[in-house]
């Protein structure tokens, strides 16, 4: 079978090489794109050439390249041959040629492709046999061919013409400089085979034997090294990692006691003492009564509590179960992504802002590269009134993984690149379009949400892209992609040595970063060098070319924001690094409380009037005044699995005197995966929750000995985490099955209370949100990006009574547990060191004896061998025992 026909390429002037078709349904293959539709090449066999009496070089030459074949031997070969027939292509040329003789030409040069070529058409043969002359004057427009007709010649042999490439080849070639030298070595024919003797011979001692040639610099001439050739193999790093699972379950403890009784006598004398049988006249008339009421009605009951309540929450009480209230979807985006980060918004209800990331592995986004730079990036603004189109979308240059809201300003927004660029936006121009609020109607008995946040029908129609304002440095920051943001408090801020300073801003004005880089850095959206009315006149000229969409808040950033200073965890004895994914500073809790909504209300109304973040430079000629009882210490969940406790400041090196990050003050290997959470609760500052691979940890800043919970190995992996808003004892743990497991310290702490099932893929963040004292959400993003809105029941939302106390009690408790069980360590390592040294006295200790002792001992190790002595010979037969008991010698 004939293979099929190449496409001709639009690009190129060079026609296609033609190829005969595959079965009789297919046309014949012509020559029609090079001007000649009467020629049909074809591939002629040798058998074919001997039939048709066609033979190369014998039958038709360069004299006579032409044959002229019987139309009906064609059609007899055909018959017996069929398809392996070398003119079936041409099959059904031939059928409707006019003439009986087809002309055959052979194509030497392979003009058209193949060895032969058939014309079908006379008027192609009669040209061919009889070509028209070509007067002289038509020679002139020989210079108008047009150039898609490709006309083959021959090479022509041209004279050597030297360009200097052979001094190349000679300074490339190597060549022997030194003169080889020749050695002859020679033995006797006697020698031969003769058996050899090694020796240890010492070289230095020996005259002549050994001479030492210690390499020096020769200045007489220097080597120039041209080419080098180096060979490299690239292996993979193989770790081997062994880990033993602590599997910790309840076990059931019982007791008995003994009840105290009374004697006999004591017995009798108390049945007949009077106040008895008065006691019991006077009370039994009243226990009758209880007992009837009893029968009657629950006395149990609380009825102010009951009163206190209306019936106006969303379900039962008794329901423990997550509803889903709504969800949000992209239907517009091209490229299926993932929900990365999930931020409801301080201010506006009802509106929440999750950013999305192509799902590629590394590999794929390397490979689409290209393809990715033509998508944008973006973070998207949803709102309760149109689950189907976002209001805002925060343009980034690339995939944003995790972003804040400023606390002090939430128009100011700020998030992590994969790259490892942070990007700031400013959406202040646009907060008319989130805060246009319809006032609702009447109040309603019935607690119901009430969105806040509901648009004009005209503005859902096109979603608002919003430019970012500036975005760090690649040269001078992350890296890798960061993992984790996060706003420092407007009460305080750091310099370079990770000192602390009261805020001379007076506003939320550094952040703090961690990346895949093994660094947490810090960083100073405030210009560090006050302006100069230079500066200031080039800027002004600078701001010319910004476009009109984009504000100048963060202009003296853009592309040139540098960290403030970069922390480095060190493993202490190696050169490796710890590389954190996620970090918890000790005011992150403030951030959490239900009441910051109020202030930054408050703050954003003042921020109205005049916005801080307009004049950054106002506050930097303030003096610094230190704040001395601040804690720096921070904790840090790393990539393999560790959750870290150290310091942010840093120390000189005795050595070398540069700035280096200090030494952790606690490390513990306790999750077996990456931490993806790392939370302090909003209850309590000092307990911190951490989730990875497969467990939950619950930390107390001060206890180094371990955690205070740890649970046992989950039947899938976790991804996310996070602490109740409103019940001090519940938090929610995200699995990659799509499963969320709600964990109650009050009702169990050694598995989760409950689990649901939310989706089908991986959670990859959870967030939740309190809308008023009787409603709470919970976002839940997952893997397909959708963004699940949850309403959390009455049962994990309304804390019981002295719950908090309760959950406190319980973290004290196993303090003292984690402080009794380390006792006991080390009362059992001091135990284990007595007793070795026990038993190394046992080993080494020396008996002292006496002179007589000894030679007591002695004599009676000397009795004991002679009468082992003839025992044997009396065994042997050389020595006989006579009936008196003497012995006597046989010979």
């Amino acid at each position: 079978m004939a293979p099929k026909q190449k496409k001709k390429s639009s690009r190129g002037k060079k026609s296609p090489k033609p190829v005969l078709a595959a079965s009789e349904d297919m046309e014949p293959v012509n020559m029609e794109s090079m001007g000649h539709p009467e020629i049909y090449p074809l591939v002629l066999t040798t058998k074919t050439q001997e039939i048709f009496s066609c033979q190369i070089d014998e039958d038709v030459t360069d004299e006579q390249p032409y044959k002229l074949i019987n139309k009906e031997d064609i059609f007899e070969d055909l018959r017996n041959r069929a398809a392996v027939s070398d003119f079936h292509p041409v099959k059904k040329i031939v059928q409707e040629y006019p003439g009986n003789e087809l002309l055959l030409v052979y194509d030497r040069d392979f003009k058209y492709g193949l060895n032969f070529y058939l014309i079908g058409t006379e008027e192609g043969k009669e040209s061919y046999l009889n070509p028209p002359e070509v007067p002289e004057e038509q020679e002139e427009y020989k210079e108008h061919i047009p150039e898609d007709v490709y006309i083959y010649k021959l090479p022509v042999s041209k004279p050597w013409v030297s360009l200097g490439s052979e001094k190349e080849i000679e300074e490339e070639s190597v060549t022997e400089s030194t003169k080889q030298i020749t050695y002859m070595i020679s033995r006797k024919r006697s020698e031969f085979g003769a058996p050899i003797k090694f020796s240890d011979q010492n070289a230095s001692s020996v005259k002549d034997a050994y001479i030492e040639c210690t390499a020096y610099p020769d200045k007489n001439f220097t080597l120039k090294q041209l080419e080098k050739d180096v060979g490299m193999q690239v292996i993979p790093q193989i770790k081997d990692i062994s880990t033993q699972t602590k599997w910790t379950y309840p076990k059931n403890a019982t007791t008995q006691y003994y009840p105290r009784e009374f004697s006999e006598e004591e017995k009798e004398t108390l049945k007949q003492s009077k106040p008895l049988v008065d006691f019991l006249n006077n009370a039994s008339i009243s226990v009758e009564i209880a007992l009837q009421q009893n029968e009657i009605m629950n006395t149990f009951i609380d009825d102010w509590k009951y009163l206190a309540e209306e019936e106006g929450t969303f379900g039962d009480k008794t329901d423990t179960h997550l509803k889903e209230y709504q969800s949000f979807t992209d239907l517009h985006s091209p490229t299926e992504k993932m929900i990365t980060c999930v931020s409801w918004h301080p201010t506006i209800y009802g509106l929440i802002a999750v950013s999305v990331a192509v799902r590629l592995s590394f590999e794929d986004r390397v490979h689409f590269s290209g393809k990715l730079l033509l998508q944008p990036s973006l973070i998207l603004f949803w709102s309760f009134s149109d689950p189907i189109h976002p209001q805002l979308m925060l343009e980034s240059p690339d995939d944003i993984f995790c972003f804040k809201f400023c606390p002090s300003d939430p128009n100011i927004i700020a998030g992590g690149c994969i790259n490892g660029q942070i990007v700031m936006w400013d959406i202040t121009a646009h907060a008319d379009r989130i805060e246009n609020i319809k006032a609702g109607g009447g109040r309603s008995k019935r607690a119901t949400l009430k969105p806040m946040f509901l648009l004009e029908p005209e503005s859902n129609k096109e979603a608002m892209y919003i430019r970012h304002c500036a975005v760090s440095s690649i040269e001078n920051g992350h890296k890798k992609v960061i993992t984790d943001i996060h706003w420092l408090s407007d009460t305080f801020e750091i310099n370079r040595m990770g000192s602390v300073f009261e805020n001379r801003s007076g506003i939320c004005c550094q952040l703090v970063t961690c990346s895949a880089d093994c660094t947490i850095c810090f960083w100073d959206i405030r210009p560090q060098k006050l302006l100069t009315p230079q500066t200031t006149e080039k800027k002004k000229e600078e701001s010319i070319e910004i476009p009109f969409d984009v504000p100048s808040t963060f202009l003296h950033l853009d592309l040139s924001w540098k960290p403030l200073t970069k922390v480095r965890l060190s493993k202490g004895e190696t050169s490796l690094d710890y590389c954190p994914t996620k970090i918890s500073l000790n005011e992150d809790h403030l951030l959490c409380k239900t009441q910051d909504k109020m202030l930054a209300q408050s703050k954003t109304e003042k921020a109205e009037e005049m916005n801080p973040y307009h004049n950054l430079e106002s506050g930097m000629a303030n003096l610094l005044k230190p704040i001395d009882d601040f804690c720096t210490k921070f904790f840090v969940g790393t990539e393999e699995g560790e959750v870290i406790y150290t310091d942010w400041k840093m120390e000189k090196d005795p050595e070398t005197g540069r700035l280096m990050s200090k030494k952790p003050v606690s490390h513990h290997t306790v999750h077996d995966g990456t931490v993806h959470t790392i939370q302090r609760s909003p209850f309590y500052n000092d307990i911190i929750l951490t989730v990875g691979g497969w467990n939950v940890a619950i930390w107390k800043e001060g206890v180094m000995t371990g955690p205070l919970l740890q649970s046992c190995c989950a039947p899938k992996r976790y991804t996310s985490g996070h602490w109740s808003l409103t019940r001090p004892g519940v938090f929610y743990i995200g699995r990659e099955d799509g499963y969320i497991d709600i964990w109650d310290l009050l009702e169990k702490t050694h598995e989760p209370a409950q689990s649901q099932n939310i989706c089908i893929t991986m959670i990859t963040y959870i967030k939740p949100w309190i809308f008023s004292s009787k409603q709470q959400f919970i976002a839940i993003a997952d893997y397909y990006g959708t963004l699940h809105i949850l309403e959390i029941p009455w049962t994990l939302s309304r804390p019981s009574t002295n719950e908090m106390a309760s959950v406190n009690h319980y973290f004290e408790r196993e303090v003292k547990h984690l402080e009794y069980v380390e006792q006991r360590k080390k009362i059992r390592e001091q135990e284990k060191k007595e007793m070795e040294l026990e038993m190394a006295k046992k080993k080494v200790k020396i008996y002292q004896k006496s002179k007589e002792q000894m030679q007591a001992e002695l004599k009676m190790d000397y009795e004991s061998y002679l009468e082992l002595e003839k025992t044997v010979l009396i065994n042997l037969g050389l020595i006989k025992v006579t009936e008196k008991g003497s012995y006597m010698d046989v010979m």
